[in-house]
């Protein structure tokens, strides 16, 4: 029976989220009943923000689909830093609109645009079909890789009596932008975690992506290179890392280099295409359109549709975090310094190795504000998606680098 979905598609994209969802209420034993609409508008959380009374832009208009002479590719133009490069690339102006870029699209081979946008600094993909053989191989491996990285005397934690908020006192470093990272390190701070948010000074995050994942978190600007950095990595229990591999290399913030100088962390990392791809940057909708979901979602076979949320994105934070938690539990019983990783693409095979429907179902209309929470951020109204976990309400978010680069709570039995 195709029953109506509040996340309708052909893939299943419902079950992934509902999996990904239950995998953290698994690992901290909580008990409660799931609400599948709930969790449909958690994974839909950008859609459901209002920043006084306001929808807010998501998509920049350089991302999206464009037709090529010969298929489809996918563009990603939402940061400044990228649209920028996607029009150095194209040999663009800076203000160029959608019809300067079909233009230059469609006199073009979706090879070229795509080569001359990755080879300037910007995100594109070419539109594919599923590879089942590929996606199986990914499949053969842990949907969530844990390896232990070092020796280190068992940590133990200070545990809360209060159960909504196991983590009370675990410190997480969040090195992490976009949906998925700061998804899992939002699930942490709901958890009770002290969740300590750090970007670069030079690379603003739009207001309302952080307004729609920073709840329960401080927010501060620093560069990684800053001795401050180091004090913060000293002091942490958890660091969450969710840039590029290759840039973290250059940073000195690879798994690696982590483990030998803070024995007793617990590296979590989230990539796009995976570890091994470390030059590789990506998001979402371009692990959707070379993944093959994409046209999997096509509503006439030809143009690439899209899955009705950033599924991949929310299942990776949510999964993730579920293995922090788990791993932090092993880390007190058996000590060692521990490496926990995943990537959006690893989660895509494991949607697409999930049963399908020949037709998405029915959507089924969901009144978003019965899993809705209201705030005031700055003197301003904010309302986003209620926690997908049952019981829980969130802390309001905080205006973005409003923060000073400390930590807040009580010092660990690590330090």
């Amino acid at each position: 029976m195709n029953a109506p979905s509040a996340l309708p598609s052909r893939l299943a994209t419902a079950d992934l989220a509902l999996a990904s969802v239950t995998s953290v209420m698994r690992a901290v034993d909580m008990s409660g009943q799931v609400d599948l609409d709930r969790i449909a508008m958690a994974y839909s959380s950008d859609r459901m923000l209002r920043i006084d009374g306001k929808a807010p832009s998501v998509w920049s208009p350089f991302s999206g689909f464009w037709q090529a002479d010969d298929g489809w590719l996918r563009t990603h133009g939402n940061y400044p830093h990228h649209a920028r490069a996607l029009c150095r690339g194209l040999d663009v102006p800076a203000d160029a609109g959608a019809d300067d870029l079909r233009a230059v699209f469609a006199a073009a081979s979706v090879r070229e645009s795509v080569d001359r946008i990755v080879d300037a600094g910007g995100l594109a993909v070419a539109v594919r079909r599923e590879n089942p053989e590929y996606d199986q191989a990914l499949r053969e491996r842990p949907l969530i890789e844990i390896g232990r990285m070092g020796d280190h005397a068992p940590t133990p934690t200070t545990a809360s009596p209060d159960t909504a908020a196991p983590l009370h006192g675990i410190r997480v470093l969040d090195l992490t932008r976009v949906i998925a990272g700061p998804v899992c390190t939002r699930t942490l701070a709901l958890l009770g975690a002290d969740v300590l948010r750090i970007d670069p000074p030079d690379l603003p995050e739009p207001e309302w992506q952080h307004l729609d994942t920073g709840h329960g978190k401080r927010s501060a600007l620093l560069d990684a290179r800053s001795p401050q950095m180091a004090m913060l990595l000293s002091g942490a229990d958890v660091v969450v890392l969710g840039y590029r591999p290759a840039a973290l290399e250059r940073l000195g913030l690879s798994p690696a280099d982590l483990a030998a100088r803070y024995p007793g962390l617990i590296i979590a990392q989230l990539s796009a295409w995976g570890l091994d791809h470390p030059d590789r940057a990506g998001f979402d909708s371009l692990v959707q359109a070379e993944s093959g979901i994409a046209m999997i979602e096509s509503a006439d076979g030809d143009r690439p549709g899209v899955l009705p949320a950033q599924a991949l994105d929310h299942s990776a934070g949510y999964l993730l975090a579920a293995a922090i938690y788990e791993t932090l539990a092993r880390r007190e019983r058996e000590g060692g310094t521990w490496h926990v990783s995943t990537s959006l693409r690893r989660v895509a095979a494991e949607l697409l190795g999930m049963p399908r429907r020949d037709q998405p179902q029915p959507e089924r209309e969901i009144d978003p504000t019965m899993h809705s929470q209201q705030f005031t951020v700055g003197g301003r109204s904010v309302v986003t998606a209620a926690p997908a976990l049952p019981g829980l309400s969130f802390e309001a978010p905080r205006a973005w680098a409003g923060d000073h680069p400390r930590w807040r709570s009580p010092r660990t039995a690590r330090e």
